[in-house]
């Protein structure tokens, strides 16, 4: 029932919305990872500004084995880009941290520094930094809060990463792009080894309130209920003067 067109043409009208209220005339500029969704991310706003208004940004940390596909990516949509080595800047900190870091915090450093790069580069660009995160992946908290979480708008936000793939397919995007096995990078697993479970059952629970596994039903409800607090604005004290 998902019309991936429809969608498509919606989201590249609201993209030319967003950057008529919040800068006429400015750059989109993203991080380039090679896979689906920033792939899709790119592709959407190419279609709402133009080639020449869109930036990449390709963030290895050391040597990236599968880099070839960001390559691909920003050659198939002849975009403007910069290749930003971070190993020395995520070395750096660590080595300046007087302690050693928990094993989640060296895996959460390289998207915050990562972030940091993309809105560096934003600002010497007159940009706005697109935020590449879908629906499944916020709904159970796989993104890292000040990290790829960040950016100044979203495009995927409230779609599943089927309903992503299927707008990919829509916009043209090299099928090995669309369908490339989503790895987070960070320790090197796939997302569904890290989570637990497929993305094709968490986007038909999250569409439908269907799931035939109850234990996956479990984990799904309580990363869901965990992660709650990424997708809300900070909590911040109100005096009521």
């Amino acid at each position: 029932m998902f019309d991936a067109v429809k969608v498509k043409n919606e989201c590249v009208e609201w993209i030319k919305e967003f950057f008529e209220q919040n800068g006429k005339g400015c750059n989109a500029v993203l991080g380039i990872s090679g896979g689906k969704d920033s792939s899709v991310a790119a592709a959407l706003c190419v279609e709402a500004l133009g080639k020449d208004r869109v930036i990449g940004v390709l963030m290895p940390c050391g040597e990236q084995a599968d880099i070839d596909a960001s390559y691909m990516l920003v050659n198939h949509l002849g975009i403007k880009h910069f290749v930003v080595n971070i190993k020395d800047a995520v070395e750096g900190l660590k080595n300046a941290i007087p302690f050693e870091l928990s094993n989640q915090s060296v895996v959460n450093l390289s998207p915050r520094i990562r972030m940091a790069t993309v809105y560096a580069v934003a600002q010497s660009h007159n940009g706005r930094v697109v935020n590449t995160c879908n629906l499944s992946e916020d709904w159970v908290g796989y993104s890292t809060r000040y990290g790829d979480a960040a950016g100044d708008f979203s495009p995927l936000s409230h779609l599943t990463v089927q309903e992503v793939k299927a707008i990919g397919t829509a916009l043209g995007l090299p099928k090995e792009l669309v369908e490339k096995v989503p790895i987070d990078g960070l320790c090197g697993k796939t997302d569904e080894d890290n989570l637990g479970f497929t993305y094709a059952e968490l986007d038909k629970y999250i569409r439908t309130g269907e799931i035939e596994n109850e234990k996956t039903k479990a984990i799904i409800d309580r990363k869901h209920e965990m992660n709650k607090f990424k997708l809300e604005l900070m909590p911040s004290f109100d005096p009521k003067f």
